[in-house]
């Protein structure tokens, strides 16, 4: 599973379902129209940080101001790169196909 840690905090870090409606409900905009957006990009990750937590009962109780000033480059690039591969560690996974 993949982490980010925050303030010396592991927290879970993962695209679920409820990420994706958090961020239409914060943004107004569907995931596929976040581009090259850092802000966007940024918010997309604080839904899905926030939606593992709340799925995995792990308290979070951050708001998005504090975890952008939390997120360091290397977390964001990880996180950018996740996205686009589909993988947690940055690779594709063997025999599956990713659609969004």
């Amino acid at each position: 599973m993949n982490k980010v840690i925050l303030y010396g905090k592991e927290y879970p870090n993962r695209v679920t379902m409820g990420a994706m409606i958090d961020f239409k409900r914060e943004t107004g905009k569907d995931v596929n129209e976040i581009g090259a957006d850092m802000e966007l990009l940024t918010m997309f990750m604080f839904c899905c940080v926030r939606s593992a937590c709340r799925a995995d009962e792990v308290t979070f109780d951050l708001g998005f101001e504090r975890f952008a000033d939390g997120i360091d480059l290397s977390e964001f690039n990880r996180f950018q790169e996740s996205m686009v591969t589909g993988g947690e560690d940055g690779s594709k996974k063997k025999g599956q196909e990713r659609k969004l």
